[in-house]
C-alpha cells in the first residue's frame, strides 16, 4: 500500500509548475480572507461582520439577492456600500504577489478565473484582460429596471450607518434613466444580472 507524503507532493507541485509556460490560478471566498475579507460562509460569520442583520434577522440570501434593491434600496445598498468601501481599502495579501511574481517568469503569464467579486487580482496588479470574475465586479453597476445593458465603473463614495446597515449618502442612479443603480455582481435568485462584460 503506497503511503501519502505531502513533502513529496508538494515537490511534485512545485516541479509541475516550474516547468509550466503559463499558469491558471482559480480562486473563490477563501483567497481574500488573508487579507482581512470576511467570507460570509454559514449565519454566524455573515452576522458577526453585519450586526443590524444579524438583530433583524436578515440572512445571506435575502440581502445579497435583487428583491433586497426592490423592498429597501438603502438596506440593501447600505450591505453593498460597505463591502464596496471594505474591497476599495484591503490591501491584497502576500499570497497574490507570490501568484504574480511566479507567472510573471512564465512565457503566457496567468489567467485568473475567480467567483470574487471584490477586485483584489486587480489591485494586486494582475493584467485585468486576463481575469475572468463569474460572478460580476462590486465595482461596476448597472442599472436595476434595467433601461440599457450598459455596465459602468463605480465613482461614488458610499456614506453608511454600520449600526443600521443602512446607506445615508445618495443612491446610485442609471446615467440614462436616472431610475436606481445596482451593483454588477450575480446575486441569488437574480434574472436581471448583466453579463456584459462576462461575454
Amino acid at each position: 500500500m503506497q503511503t501519502f507524503n505531502l513533502k513529496d507532493s508538494y515537490r511534485h507541485a512545485a516541479r509541475l509548475i516550474n516547468e509550466a509556460d503559463g499558469i491558471l490560478i482559480t480562486a473563490g471566498a477563501g483567497m481574500g480572507v488573508d487579507s482581512g475579507l470576511p467570507d460570509f460562509r454559514g449565519n454566524e460569520g455573515f452576522w458577526k461582520a453585519y450586526p443590524a442583520l444579524a438583530q433583524a434577522k436578515i440572512f445571506f440570501q435575502q440581502i445579497a439577492c435583487p428583491q433586497a434593491f426592490e423592498d429597501d434600496p438603502e438596506l440593501a445598498w447600505g450591505f453593498y456600500g460597505h463591502r464596496l468601501a471594505l474591497y476599495r481599502n484591503t490591501v491584497p495579501h502576500q499570497g497574490f504577489e507570490i501568484l504574480r511574481k511566479i507567472a510573471d517568469r512564465m512565457q503566457h503569464g496567468a489567467f485568473v478565473f475567480t467567483s470574487n467579486v471584490d477586485g483584489q487580482f486587480q489591485k494586486a496588479g494582475f493584467a485585468e484582460d486576463r481575469i475572468y470574475e463569474c460572478h460580476g465586479s462590486i465595482h461596476n453597476l448597472q442599472c436595476f429596471a434595467p433601461c440599457q445593458p450598459n455596465v459602468w465603473k463605480t465613482k461614488f463614495e458610499p456614506s453608511i450607518d454600520e449600526k443600521r446597515c443602512r446607506m445615508t449618502s445618495p443612491l446610485p442612479a442609471c446615467p440614462d434613466c436616472n431610475r436606481l443603480a445596482r451593483p454588477n455582481i450575480l446575486m441569488f435568485k437574480d434574472w436581471g444580472w448583466n453579463n456584459k462584460r462576462n461575454r
